[in-house]
């Protein structure tokens, strides 16, 4: 695989990583501070995109090993299970609860039930931005009769 840029390479290799960590912390703050699943997602789509511009959509498939189709079906499964999980538990839908702790090492922990659905919503988010970097670097359709081939010239018209 030939590299676009070298710049482009280097760039992406150094800010991949803290992009990905602002987008769960931007995910995780959500519910007290702007941000959420929806921003923390497109954050996290921003990466790939960068990621998908350096090194094309095999460097893409090396980094993000699950299938978007599973993302997008654990996303779903996530946010609308949070607002499911309320109506079985006798509230309206969406309802959000905190759930509080005490777990070793961290101290006290306050978890609100919304980060359920923000989490839902990021993984769609990112399942979505997969789905296109796939549909954008797949390979063009090679028995397409109103694309041009390889030299620039249309196929022969077949007649009947």
């Amino acid at each position: 695989m030939r590299r676009q840029s070298l710049i482009l390479d280097t760039t992406t290799r150094a800010v991949f990583s803290p992009v990905i960590m602002f987008s769960v912390y931007l995910l995780f703050v959500g519910h007290n501070a702007p941000g959420g699943g929806f921003v923390g997602g497109l954050t996290a789509g921003i990466a790939l995109v960068l990621l998908y511009a350096g090194g094309g959509i095999d460097r893409v498939r090396d980094v993000a090993t699950v299938h978007y189709e599973t993302l997008l079906g654990i996303g779903l499964l996530l946010a609308c299970g949070t607002g499911l999980a309320s109506l079985l538990l006798g509230e309206p839908f969406q309802s959000s609860a905190i759930l509080e702790a005490d777990v070793p090492l961290l101290g006290h922990v306050k978890l609100v039930t919304v980060l359920f659905f923000d989490i839902g919503v990021y993984v769609i988010v990112v399942g979505l931005m997969l789905a296109l970097l796939s549909v954008l670097g797949a390979p063009p359709d090679q028995g397409a009769p109103d694309r041009p081939d390889e030299t620039g010239d249309r196929p022969a018209e077949v007649t009947r």
